[in-house]
């Protein structure tokens, strides 16, 4: 509890005792109203203050004007009708601000458990410097820097381990509680905490690029994109609170004069009793609390499970997700390849790996760094120049001054060359030098562990087709999708047919269904972008991707995107729960004050109590870890 709240609790109970007192005891006269109008102001006079700043800058429709309205509307009758009894304009003020207390205790211990969720900044690097250690801020760390990470620290920057070995804890990052082993030539993400040995890195990203800098950043930021519930409720409360005032004024009003025309007698001071009563009851606390915040605890739950979601607006559309669209390299499958063959040799087999390598050594693709490890070689880039990739086929280039081409069967179609058919299974590199097929070499990807269970979960969660778009060749593609389940696939694409495939999935959807494209290269990005979800894989995903998605998984797993899409589905069922409870309870409120029925002191006990199981239903949504 902080000390705002802390003071709030003093006032409360300073007003509750008061208020007893004036009850129990025999004090009458000028000093049990002095008395009561000091426990109202006790307990009231923040509430009045805001209110007056409302009118002030012309703002007046928002739960301080009702309240206050009220409140002084129940102490003027009381000394108009000259009854003494300001109990219920104090007890008013008394639920109002204990709901309100409660509240922020609510709001404060959802932000808390996610600021430590993401207290993963680290305070410090520790630079390596003429043999020395040097504590600096990480901002100041620059590229290619070593740093050592002792046991118990936080890795600070991204980098590549250069020696030692360890475990890594990566639950802030990702939810998983298993530790993660890492040694020399294995990347390390920011945010991780140290627990065994002692690691040197060198840094590859500067500390604003960084994994950590990201999350925080993506967190941040969510709040600002906001749902169509949390949209609706804000058009519905800049409607709905004029609407009630109005319409108190009209029930202060209409009956008496109703009344004294019909000759029965106006009675005022009932009928604007219950004026001040509808006004109270009419507040929408309960909706503009409960809403925004299932959303922020949604955001934060699925942020404790590694699952980033960028804004409010994106959980609420995953929650609608019926078609999911998968690359396959890096997001079903590891993306890492191995040589596993070179078939029909003109020349030696080495020699046909090293002018692979060679002509592939300016390429970032996981194939062409396969075939630089097979070539097993430091790659010499003087020895290639004339470089020329040509997108969904291969590459060419001059080795040695011989012209070398390595691709696929299109570059070599392209080229007027026949290339035999390869029976066995996997990625084949065709390579021709000089103008001549020299040889394929097969290269082969790996299925991540947990694919095929998560697309599984995914049919399970209500998702009705699952899609796989690849640029492999038709029979690779084709089976890994069995392998692994997946329902349609579409093979040998371009960056370009990826997006025109989705373009075409989204045109035969339902209107209220939601297409997922889900992917992690630079060349994902457009598609990730034309999706109505794109999600990113972020621990090895290329930072274009995570820009254009609007989802990120921080293990890459794809098992996360089953559990994103059933957090969403949870989050917006609570949003709806609280809707209609408390649109529910509020026109029945109403309805009852009109009708005489609901006294102040009922009518804002059940207001506040409808605010109260609306917030702590709302903070249900932090609580995804079993879904």
């Amino acid at each position: 509890m902080n000390k705002k709240q802390k003071i709030m609790l003093c006032r409360i109970a300073a007003t509750a005792v008061l208020l007893l007192a004036l009850n129990l005891l025999p004090i009458t006269g000028a000093v049990r109203i002095i008395l009561y109008l000091a426990a109202y102001l006790t307990i009231g006079y923040d509430i009045l203050r805001k209110a007056g700043k409302g009118i002030a800058k012309r703002r007046m429709f928002d739960e301080n004007f009702l309240m206050a309205v009220a409140t002084v509307g129940a102490i003027a009758l009381a000394i108009i009708d000259k009854s003494g009894d300001f109990n219920e304009a104090v007890l008013v003020m008394l639920f109002y601000q204990i709901g309100e207390l409660f509240q922020g205790y609510a709001v404060g211990k959802s932000r808390r458990s996610i600021s430590a969720l993401m207290d993963i900044r680290p305070d410090y690097a520790n630079v390596e410097c003429d043999g020395q250690l040097k504590k600096v801020d990480p901002d100041e760390v620059a590229v290619g820097s070593v740093i050592v990470v002792q046991p118990g620290e936080k890795v600070p920057i991204d980098g590549e381990v250069i020696s030692g070995q360890s475990s890594l804890n990566t639950s802030a990052l990702t939810g998983e509680s298993l530790p993660r082993d890492v040694h020399a030539g294995d990347e390390v993400i920011s945010g991780c905490i140290n627990m065994t040995g002692v690691l040197r890195v060198r840094t590859t990203r500067e500390f604003g690029e960084s994994t950590v800098a990201k999350i925080l950043e993506l967190v941040e930021n969510s709040t600002s994109r906001k749902s169509r519930s949390e949209q609706f409720i804000s058009r519905f409360a800049r409607v709905y609170t004029p609407a009630v005032c109005y319409s108190a004024l009209a029930l202060a009003v209409l009956p008496p004069v109703v009344r004294l025309i019909l000759g029965m007698g106006a009675q005022w001071s009932e009928w604007i009793y219950r004026a001040l009563t509808f006004l109270i009851v009419s507040c929408p606390c309960a909706l503009v609390i409960s809403i925004p915040l299932s959303f922020f605890a949604g955001i934060g739950g699925a942020s404790k499970e590694g699952v980033l979601v960028k804004g409010s607006n994106y959980l609420e559309e995953l929650s609608r997700t019926k078609t999911v669209v998968f690359d396959k390299t890096g997001t079903l499958t590891q993306g890492v390849f191995e040589v596993s063959g070179v078939h029909h040799p003109q020349i030696a087999k080495e020699k046909i790996l090293e002018y692979a390598a060679l002509a592939e050594c300016a390429s970032s693709h996981p194939i062409s760094k396969s075939l630089q490890k097979a070539y097993g070689k430091e790659v010499d880039r003087s020895r290639v120049s004339d470089i020329e990739e040509i997108g969904g086929e291969g590459v060419k280039a001059v080795v040695d001054g011989v012209p070398v081409a390595a691709g696929n069967g299109k570059l070599m179609r392209r080229m007027g060359l026949e290339a035999p058919e390869c029976r066995s299974v996997g990625t084949i590199v065709h390579v021709a030098v000089d103008g001549s097929y020299v040889g394929h070499i097969v290269i082969s990807d790996i299925e991540k562990p947990t694919a095929k269970e998560a697309i599984e979960k995914l049919k399970k969660s209500g998702v009705t087709k699952t899609v796989m778009l690849t640029g492999d060749a038709r029979r690779v593609a084709e089976q890994v999708a069995g392998d692994l389940g997946v329902d349609e696939v579409h093979s040998e694409l371009l960056p370009g047919d990826k997006v025109d495939e989705v373009e075409k999935l989204l045109a035969r959807k339902g209107k209220k269904e939601v297409l997922a494209f889900v992917g992690d290269g630079v060349n994902d990005a457009p598609v990730l972008s034309r999706a109505d979800i794109g999600i990113a894989m972020g621990a090895m995903g290329s930072d274009a991707a995570i820009e254009a998605a609007d989802v990120v998984l921080m293990d890459d797993d794809p098992l996360k995107i089953a559990k994103a899409i059933r957090i969403s589905r949870k989050c917006i069922g609570i949003v709806y729960q609280n809707i209609t409870f408390a649109l529910v309870v509020k026109f029945t409120c109403l309805l009852l004050t009109a009708l005489g029925y609901a006294k102040m002191g009922a009518a804002i006990f059940a207001d506040v109590g409808v605010m109260v199981l609306a917030v702590l239903n709302a903070i249900r949504a932090l609580r995804v870890h079993n879904l």
